[in-house]
């Protein structure tokens, strides 16, 4: 499984959806993406590629997109 495939996992299993609702997905902007969910996205993001994130970040991880330019700047690569 690629980065950009577990990235994509995490996002659809944590917040059931499908990968055809995951471009333009925000927080808060479905009824599923709630202070409770996002925890489990940060959790989740953090033991899959074995990163920390900083407060700063995880308080920035605002959307799909937002969450892989945050990856980026940890060395990990979600793109396809």
């Amino acid at each position: 499984m690629t980065n950009a495939q577990k990235y994509d996992r995490i996002f659809i299993l944590n917040l059931k959806v499908t990968k055809e609702d995951l471009p333009g997905l925000k927080y808060h902007g479905i009824k599923q993406w709630d202070s409770m969910r996002h925890i489990d996205l940060v959790t989740d993001l953090e033991e899959t590629f074995m990163i920390q994130l900083d407060t700063v970040d995880m308080l920035d991880l605002s959307s799909y997109e937002k969450g892989k330019e945050i990856l980026a700047k940890y060395g990990v690569d979600v793109t396809e």
